[in-house]
């Protein structure tokens, strides 16, 4: 049977592995986050906060999809060759085909010869990019740092074969979105920080560092 979204999604949602695990847990864990914020916070009931729940839900699984190709401790999903697939594949590609001469020498000269420096990084920040988008937790801030990975990608691939540029640059557009209308907000962890926030200082309860904090990376 030719691939197509309806097996993809069940081969997706069914493989057995432990990050299948993880991400039916961080699936349903968002759903019970939305439940709760519409249940509980009435401005929450809108069809408005329905779409960018949804959006920002599947956009962040596919920042989760794109972890599983890079998986620790070799950072790929070949362990029997892997300078030559997963993430250090493409890095090399980035050092191949970046649109800057400067961004290629890093990768070439920094990146590459300490690989294994790098590589933990970048999964750690796809990993809690896609974990903040799912749950709606901090958007705000991982909207900015998602779109920073977004612009790396356009710009380390945009000479490279096969590549369509405007691909990571639409990413960029929705991680920029998602931060600007701090998309947390609705049905999302962040709503619920927001609302508990608001009802201690409703009850005359001064607001605290960890709200004002709270408030800033909402």
């Amino acid at each position: 049977m030719k691939p197509n979204p309806f097996s993809d999604a069940v081969h997706f949602l069914l493989q057995p592995a432990w990050t299948t695990v993880v991400y039916w847990l961080l699936l349903l864990g968002s759903i019970a986050i939305a439940l709760y914020a519409g249940r509980t916070i009435p401005s929450q009931r809108t069809w408005r906060n329905v779409g960018e729940w949804l959006c920002r839900f599947f956009v962040g699984t596919m920042w989760w999809q794109q972890t599983l190709w890079k998986l620790p401790p070799l950072y790929t999903d070949n362990p029997g060759d892997p300078l030559n697939s997963g993430l250090h594949y493409w890095m090399t590609r980035e050092g191949q085909s970046a649109a800057i001469p400067l961004l290629s020498d890093f990768v070439n000269h920094l990146v590459l010869p300490n690989f294994y420096v790098f590589a933990p990084i970048v999964y750690a920040l796809e990993v809690l990019t896609a974990v903040s988008l799912i749950l709606g937790i901090f958007v705000r801030l991982w909207g900015w740092i998602g779109a920073l990975q977004a612009l790396n990608l356009w710009l380390g691939l945009y000479n490279a074969e096969g590549e369509w540029p405007w691909t990571y640059f639409f990413l960029i557009v929705l991680m920029v979105l998602f931060a600007l209308h701090r998309s947390g907000r609705s049905l999302g962890l962040d709503a619920i920080i927001l609302e508990r926030a608001a009802r201690r200082r409703a009850k005359g309860v001064a607001a605290g560092p960890s709200d004002r904090w709270a408030d800033a990376l909402t």
